[in-house]
């Protein structure tokens, strides 16, 4: 991976990073507790609760994508092996890389992993 490109992929990071920061934001003021003398019907505060459930696993997904991407940005410059899967040594493609910095394997050794 030249400069050009390792300078491109730390400026998409950090705008990733940007936008989870928001999108944290936003789910924190979501998942809030629900009081329970709401005057909203039966249906409509088990749909808020489930609804709370989700947006919970979301802030949760996105709390660890955002300490992965943080990590990441580091490595960019710190980490030779950058853009080198851990598994087998070869190039991650710059496509897989831009859309999962996070990820420091190509497809077929992160698919024989899950």
């Amino acid at each position: 991976m030249n400069e050009t490109e390792k300078s491109e992929l730390k400026e998409h990071i950090r705008r990733q990073i940007d936008e989870l920061r928001d999108d944290i934001a936003s789910l924190i003021e979501l998942v809030q507790p629900i009081a329970p003398d709401d005057a909203i019907g039966r249906l409509t505060r088990m749909e808020a609760i489930s609804t709370k459930s989700i947006n919970e696993a979301n802030l949760t997904k996105a709390r660890t994508k955002l300490e992965k991407l943080k990590a990441v940005l580091g490595d960019v410059d710190d980490d030779p092996d950058f853009g080198l899967c851990l598994e087998c040594g070869e190039d991650i493609p710059m496509g897989r890389i831009r859309l999962m910095p996070e990820s420091r394997m190509c497809v077929q050794c992160a698919a024989k992993h899950e």
